[in-house]
């Protein structure tokens, strides 16, 4: 039988606390809100009594988000929980979490208090919190480093005073997998009335392995498991919430338990934090990383195109991501240019796709990547060699802050020279337009993007446009050290070649 484990995201306490993440409250509540969507069982908003900035938070999250439970952190301090529950008080269903260190070092060093008068504290915490809500969470600081005799006697004690939660964090990502299980394994067996809460696991990764001890905390009774998107949070960060979600549900057979995340919104979560914090997510993270879905071994192509089970153990899909990716490169083979080549329109005889195959190798050399832009130029500049049905004679630009922008424009069509002059919103702008009055365009421009080639002010710039007409997409390279020309022989460049498109068949013999 599948068991369900809890999801208690902290993306927005232990997350947003770390460096470099911070959010203000209006996208503190954007991620909440895209929490909601992805089913979470409890997002922790923040730790209201630590500055204005994060009550007014998770007082603005805890109005308006609904179906999750909504936590605050707070010390055992009562005006902590007083301060977090002045926040929380407008949630559906409200989770006040106290948390107090346990380990010696601890102790000893930061609270300079004894075990006594740490258990002490606990206590009344979780008892006052009880007066605000019957959903207490007590989490032992620093879990993995305390002495185990002693992290059972104040986890006793607070169930007994009502926490309906237990969580047992891995805070300085200490632990080895082994050794975190045996713990939680040992705490159900000791603490005798620990079937009154839920026990739940926070831990970090400092050692890369907080994935790992909270698999180990579930195959030993852990139910509820904390973490973050993208595994942010202090130093080396949390347990990946996407990690731990698709782990349980790719090897369901192995852990016989599930969550209720809506994986399809995995993806999508992922990039949303990372446009608000501006933290980019690594190229190789496990499930929401840009590579975690491609392939570039020619091996690892061929065996996906045949059966994408070969190298995939999970779909894109799944996650909310279109299609796994064939990324040209170096390394690629023929079976994954050919069908790259069929992606972007293009069926090539045998002759053709070697010979286009050995100038791709030879462009691979030099580039780390190899582009859709860069084949279609192979196949169209070097294997068709189209002539040019337009050729872009003269462009002279009005443009500036107290006049309209205009562009007179010159292209002989058919070996006669044709002017038009366009306005519009830009100095390119208006050139299209004038470019189109002569061609007659009803083409759609999809992509329009400039890259300097060079340094300095004088730099050679490379603009590439992506035309759409009637489902044939092409693209158009064009450089020059005028920007303004550069996008005018792009523009002229990529209607050559949708002209070619146009009028022979894609299958080329």
């Amino acid at each position: 039988m599948t068991e369900i484990i809890g999801i208690f995201d902290t993306t927005l306490r232990d997350g947003e606390q770390s460096p470099g993440f911070s959010m203000n409250v209006a996208e503190k509540l954007r991620v909440a809100e895209q929490l909601e969507k992805l089913n979470v069982d409890i997002i922790e908003a923040g730790f209201p009594i630590s500055s204005e900035g994060d009550f007014v938070a998770v007082r603005e999250i805890a109005k308006n988000i609904r179906k999750p439970q909504i936590a605050g952190l707070a010390r055992t301090e009562i005006q902590d929980i007083d301060r977090a529950w002045e926040a929380l008080q407008y949630a559906h269903n409200p989770l006040i979490h106290i948390v107090i260190a346990t380990s010696d070092i601890h102790l000893k060093y930061k609270l300079m208090k004894s075990k006594e008068e740490v258990l002490d504290a606990a206590v009344k915490a979780v008892k006052h919190a009880k007066g605000y809500t019957t959903n207490v969470e007590f989490s032992a600081e620093d879990a993995t480093r305390s002495d185990v005799e002693y992290l059972c006697r104040i986890l006793e004690a607070v169930i007994d005073a009502g926490a309906t939660t237990i969580n047992i964090p891995d805070t300085v990502g200490y632990a080895i997998p082994e050794e975190f299980g045996s713990l939680i394994k040992h705490i159900r067996e000791r603490v005798p009335n620990i079937d009154k809460a839920c026990i739940s696991i926070h831990c970090h990764n400092d050692l890369g392995l907080a994935v790992a001890n909270t698999l180990a905390g579930i195959k030993n009774g852990a139910r509820k498991v904390e973490c973050a998107i993208n595994g942010i949070g202090e130093r080396a960060g949390n347990a990946s919430l996407e990690e731990i979600v698709m782990a349980l549900r790719t090897r369901k057979d192995f852990h016989k338990c599930d969550t209720n995340i809506r994986t399809e919104h995995i993806y999508n979560t992922s990039r949303l934090l990372a446009h608000i914090t501006g933290v980019p997510v690594q190229p190789n993270k496990a499930i929401v990383g840009s590579n975690a879905f491609a392939h570039e071994s020619g091996i690892h192509q061929d065996g996906v195109l045949k059966e994408k089970t070969t190298y995939e153990i999970m779909t894109p899909e799944s996650i909310g991501v279109s299609q796994s990716t064939l990324v040209l490169g170096k390394h690629s083979g023929r079976h994954a240019f050919r069908e790259r080549l069929r992606q972007i329109g293009y069926e090539l005889s045998e002759g053709n796709l070697n010979l286009a195959f050995k100038r791709f190798k030879k462009l691979a050399d030099k580039k780390k990547t190899v582009f859709d832009a860069d084949i279609e130029a192979i196949i169209i500049d070097e294997i068709l060699r189209i002539p040019d049905t337009y050729k872009l004679i003269y462009l002279n630009v009005i443009s500036g802050s107290v006049t309209v922008p205009v562009a007179t424009v010159q292209i002989e069509v058919g070996g006669e020279i044709v002017q038009e002059a366009g306005f519009g919103g830009g100095p390119v702008d208006a050139t299209f337009k004038a470019i189109s009055k002569i061609t007659g365009t009803e083409s759609k421009l999809a992509r329009y993007s400039v890259n300097s080639i060079t340094g300095g002010t004088d730099a050679l710039g490379e603009v590439t446009v992506r035309l759409e007409e009637n489902g044939v997409q092409v693209t158009g390279q064009g450089a020059d050290t005028d920007i303004i020309m550069a996008s005018a022989k792009a523009f002229v460049n990529a209607l050559n070649r949708l002209e070619y498109r146009k009028k022979h068949p894609i299958v080329i013999q």
